[in-house]
């Protein structure tokens, strides 16, 4: 079987009256997606662990971290020791260069400023993560967008770095990644939010979404070029939440206040999260109001 499955409408069915399966839903965002480290920690904390997890993008990274069985305080560790000082993260972006030249011209030479996705993810995940799917403690699965086909499809099986690396690939930081014969982009695109994956699944169904917003600025001013480029990615993905929320919504939707760091703020990560650090007990209460009902 093909290890990645286009996304069509899922069955009807009820949910069990056995202990409750919980899934959980990582969305898309950038480096507002580390306030996802708050949700996983309330999970920990309250001694719970998702019986599926769904990523976009960061959530993606996130949820490849969390479901390979490292704990909430450990992938924290990770981040911050990674994103210290923008000396390091610029050191370790050199290091995801094509190591030859045969390798470069083999990646279609030279594009301005798109990187390689899979190198990048794999030099920043930690060090407990596994290469594949099926090493994870946790099923996960990984939302990536088919270019050419014009569809979602959810990756759950076969190398993981590549299938992380397809669901950030934001076309205008990163080049697409070939999988399977099939051309894949950034998760956002097609599901920015993937809790409607997990539903037929399980039986509760927790969404933490980072999308955020474009933040107004000066009065009369212009968003910058990549400012727009950005900002219409959200509106798009936002758009996307909407209608998909109309159609069902997770039991429990989190949505902290990240508009005010941008997609690429990761040498913000210390700020964004003491800045978001109250979605932890937000989280910890709407789970205990979830298994309580």
């Amino acid at each position: 079987m093909p290890d990645i499955e286009t996304r069509r409408p899922p069955p009807e069915g009820g949910r069990t009256a056995s202990a409750p399966r919980i899934g959980l839903a990582l969305g898309g965002g950038g480096a507002r997606g580390l306030a996802h480290l708050h949700v996983v920690a309330a999970f920990d904390d309250l001694g719970l662990k998702p019986a599926r997890i769904a990523g976009t993008s960061i959530g993606a990274m996130v949820g490849a971290a969390y479901a390979s069985g490292l704990s909430a305080a450990a992938i924290e560790d990770h981040v911050l020791a990674m994103l210290a000082t923008r000396r390091q993260v610029l050191g370790i972006l050199w290091r995801t260069r094509p190591p030859t030249l045969a390798d470069f011209r083999a990646e279609g030479g030279f594009r301005l400023g798109q990187m390689n996705a899979e190198r990048v993810v794999g030099a920043f995940l930690p060090p407990g993560v596994p290469t594949t799917f099926a090493a994870l403690a946790i099923p996960l699965a990984v939302m990536v967008t088919d270019f050419y086909e014009a569809c979602e499809c959810a990756v759950e099986a076969g190398d993981l770095v590549s299938a992380i690396g397809a669901s950030a690939a934001l076309p205008a930081i990163f080049r697409p990644v070939r999988r399977e014969g099939r051309v894949l982009v950034d998760g956002g695109i097609a599901n920015p939010l993937p809790f409607d994956v997990l539903a037929p699944l399980c039986d509760l169904v927790v969404a933490s979404d980072v999308t955020g917003g474009p933040e107004a600025g000066a009065a009369g001013l212009l968003p910058t070029p990549t400012e727009a480029m950005f900002g219409a990615s959200q509106l798009m993905m936002h758009a996307i939440i909407r209608a998909k929320l109309r159609c069902g919504a997770p039991d429990l939707l989190l949505q902290p206040p990240v508009s005010a760091y941008r997609v690429l703020d990761f040498l913000r990560a210390r700020t964004i999260l003491a800045e978001t650090k109250a979605l932890r007990e937000d989280t910890k209460r709407g789970l205990d109001a979830l298994l309580a009902s």
